[in-house]
């Protein structure tokens, strides 16, 4: 008896609706791991070019030298982009007629609004396929559960049907049952480990973003007299220098050790 039970003897006896509850959990899975492993790996790059990128920035002279960098290049990470998004923003309000509505409030309001667009667009990319992952998580143990409620449900009516209601013939089928919990729960386990540990990495990005678009917004417009009018305030906002005290500010590991 014992050679006629197990999981090839649960698959030979599943039913239309057993099956259609193994592929969903069979694809829940190889789904959420595939969001996993690509999201992981892209995290870590986006990681690595950020840090570089922000070497970089609060290491040249001033902003014209940061423009320069993005010549015949595109930015290869949320920071690179916020920065060209902030300055090309800055040198197109002044091209702007003060009475249209994209520069209505001055340069000041056209790049908060500038870079709260950027900030957004990069937090609509962050949250991509976190649903999914959610959903395998919290779905998952209840997909597998119905599984398991099925094939208890065949396994008593077999054992009604064949009037032998001893141990070792209800046990049997009914640990059979029990395996779509345990696939449920393998499906869902990881998925939640994995979205928790997904939503705390991008609220520290997103937050790490923030501070640097304020920062960027200071030099842009308070430290670089970009409240002027004219091509002399233009001028004055992409040379002049980029003061270093506002450097921490955009620091990952200060972010981190705050516990955001």
């Amino acid at each position: 008896m014992e050679q006629g039970l197990g999981f090839s003897h649960f698959l030979a006896q599943i039913d239309g609706v057993g099956i259609s509850v193994l592929v969903l959990l069979i694809s829940l899975s190889v789904a959420s791991w595939y969001l996993i492993i690509t999201k992981s790996i892209n995290n870590f790059i986006a990681k690595k070019r950020a840090t570089a990128f922000l070497n970089h920035f609060w290491n040249v002279e001033s902003l014209d030298e940061v423009k320069k960098s993005f010549n015949g290049t595109i930015p290869n990470n949320a920071f690179a982009e916020l920065a060209k998004l902030g300055i090309e923003a800055a040198a197109d309000s002044k091209m702007q007629d003060s009475y249209k509505l994209a520069a209505a409030g001055g340069t000041s309001e056209f790049l908060t609004r500038a870079l709260r667009n950027g900030i957004d667009q990069e937090a609509a990319k962050v949250e991509n396929g976190l649903t999914l992952i959610a959903s395998a998580g919290s779905a998952a143990p209840y997909i597998g559960l119905l599984g398991t409620v099925w094939g208890i449900y065949h396994a008593l009516i077999q054992i009604g049907l064949s009037g032998q209601g001893t141990l070792d013939k209800v046990a049997g089928p009914v640990g059979e049952a029990l395996i779509m919990t345990a696939l449920g729960l393998a499906v869902a386990i990881p998925a939640v480990l994995a979205y928790n540990a997904f939503v705390r990495r991008n609220r520290i990005w997103l937050a790490r973003l923030d501070a640097f678009a304020h920062d960027l917004f200071v030099l842009i417009t308070v430290g670089n007299g970009a409240t002027d009018s004219g091509n002399d305030a233009a001028q004055r906002t992409q040379s002049a220098p980029i003061p270093q005290t506002i450097a921490p500010a955009t620091t990952y590991s200060d972010l981190e050790e705050r516990g955001q």
